[in-house]
């Protein structure tokens, strides 16, 4: 894979749906993260934190709840947490056991009560208890994954746990601490996988991957099904960041190469891939995702302006203006708060 690194004035086309919250984007210069409020358009970037992330950050989300944001980053402690309110509050402090290097992607389970961080450096994963702060790491599981963690999730339900990682993927149960890993899937490309996401409703479970057909998906019930036939028209390069829709119906898959972004029909396997956006991304598509509403889809690139977005509404709008201060270099992820 060839990696570069190692909102509320509404602004911008018509379109966009009734949400309004915020979009964070983490990005490869200080600050390195920006926040905007989110109302159909960007508005006013929010202040940055008082205490900046360390490094550059690579994974950026909001608990559940939307009180707290996570930042994964390159420089030690790898993993900074702040409040959130319409702006950044004090960091948390660390944790007592630090991830062992580099923080890649970090991930609130879908109660709160833990937070996840992929890394490099074995063990790859770390879990920690969260309540407005890290508790006592969680053990490791007893089959760590492979290689260097790129991306984690929980399942909608929380009691699975996914690392993408350099040997493509490990799944476990998790209840308050890993369970035994999942058998490997019959279709198991030994190679890096730099995104992974569940359907909202949680049946199935999707890979983005450096390999052709560049994202697999399968069938998850408490283990991998027989793999969804590839999409008709493939992604023409290397897979780093996917997601579906709230709704299940659409997945998205951010990708090298020009259109950068590439978004199919789902609904237990893939449909005919939607039309480019007129204004496509300005380059290597790093992450992608959908508003809570699914009325806009935003999309993390390389190349100014860095950040891209559209309404959604089974095929891309017309992109909205660029926010005012623009990410300082390749943003690497892009969320939505909660609704």
């Amino acid at each position: 894979m060839r990696h570069p690194h190692g909102l509320r004035a509404a602004a911008g086309a018509a379109g966009g749906g009734g949400y309004s919250g915020d979009i964070a984007v983490a990005h490869g210069s200080t600050p390195y993260v920006s926040v905007y409020p989110w109302s159909s358009g960007f508005g006013t970037k929010y202040a940055n934190p008082a205490t900046l992330p360390a490094g550059v950050v690579s994974g950026v989300t909001f608990s559940p709840d939307g009180t707290d944001i996570a930042v994964a980053h390159d420089t030690s402690p790898y993993i900074s947490v702040y409040p959130w309110s319409s702006g950044f509050g004090s960091k948390y402090a660390d944790p007592a056991t630090l991830p062992a290097s580099t923080g890649k992607s970090a991930a609130f389970s879908p109660d709160g009560t833990a937070i996840a961080v992929a890394h490099s450096g074995s063990p790859y994963i770390s879990v920690y208890p969260w309540s407005s702060g890290f508790g006592t790491k969680y053990a490791n599981p007893a089959t760590l994954p492979t290689g260097d963690g790129w991306s984690v999730t929980f399942s909608p339900d929380g009691t699975d746990i996914a690392v993408a990682h350099n040997n493509y993927l490990s799944v476990y149960p998790w209840s308050s601490g890993f369970g035994t890993k999942y058998a490997n899937p019959g279709s198991f490309p030994t190679v890096l996988a730099s995104g992974v996401a569940f359907s909202p409703d949680g049946t199935d479970i999707a890979v983005a991957f450096i390999s052709s057909p560049y994202i697999n998906v399968y069938p998850w019930s408490s283990g991998f099904g027989s793999k969804y036939a590839n999409p008709a028209t493939l992604p023409p390069d290397d897979g780093i960041g996917v997601a579906f829709s709230p709704d299940g119906t659409a997945i998205a898959l951010a990708h090298q190469d020009s259109p950068w972004i590439s978004v199919y029909p789902w609904s237990s396997g893939f449909g005919t891939k939607y039309a480019n956006p007129a204004t496509l991304p300005t380059g290597t598509g790093w992450s992608v995702a959908f508003s809570p509403d699914g009325a806009d889809i935003a999309v993390a690139h390389a190349t100014s302006p860095y950040i891209s977005v559209y309404p959604w509404s089974s095929g891309f709008g017309s992109k909205y203006a660029n926010p005012a201060t623009l990410p300082k270099g390749t943003s690497r992820t892009v969320a939505f708060s909660p609704a």
